[in-house]
């Protein structure tokens, strides 16, 4: 079985969405480590609405297809359009960052996802679930990737947050 990390992100009814995203990947995966939720400003899009962002991880023997295939599925079951231009506000964003120490592309998969060394609100919660975790590609600890980050005007902070009866996440 592999560790599967996640990004998960929303910038439309973001407590719901979030929450659904977090019940669905339980129910068909078991257990999940979660990060802290942040709240994000939107990088690169013209609305302006803040996003929620976390990463989860999970243990799953499924192909690289069949997790990507799951994570479309859920993100249109939530209302994500098929062709809404790339920068535009979305119910539910999940993409995988990584999926074991797998390298390379898979069934049209780029792994480890590139936004883990460019964007905080991915290396953020990557970082603070899984610190000693090593980036498939460099060897690199995530906690010294995001030591060495530079947010370059990036923002985000922990929001309080709540899933399946326990706090997940508390602001500051």
């Amino acid at each position: 079985m592999a560790r599967v990390t996640v990004s998960i992100g929303s910038n439309i009814e973001r407590e719901r969405h979030v929450r659904t995203c977090l019940d669905a990947l339980a129910e068909t995966f078991g257990e999940l480590s979660i990060s802290r939720v942040f709240e994000s400003e939107p990088v690169g899009f013209e609305d302006g609405r803040n996003f929620y962002n976390l990463v989860a991880a999970f243990h799953s023997e499924w192909t690289v297809g069949e997790l990507q295939a799951w994570c479309k599925r859920l993100e249109f079951a939530n209302g994500r359009r098929k062709d809404s231009p790339k920068f535009s506000p979305r119910t539910l964003d999940i993409d995988l960052l990584s999926v074991g120490t797998l390298t390379g592309e898979y069934d049209g998969v780029v792994l480890p996802r590139d936004e883990i060394r460019h964007h905080a609100f991915v290396l953020q919660p990557l970082a603070e679930l899984l610190p000693e975790a090593r980036h498939p590609e460099s060897g690199e600890r995530y906690a010294a990737l995001w030591a060495a980050f530079d947010l370059g005007g990036q923002r985000l902070w922990a929001v309080d947050f709540t899933w399946a009866g326990r706090v997940i996440s508390r602001a500051g």
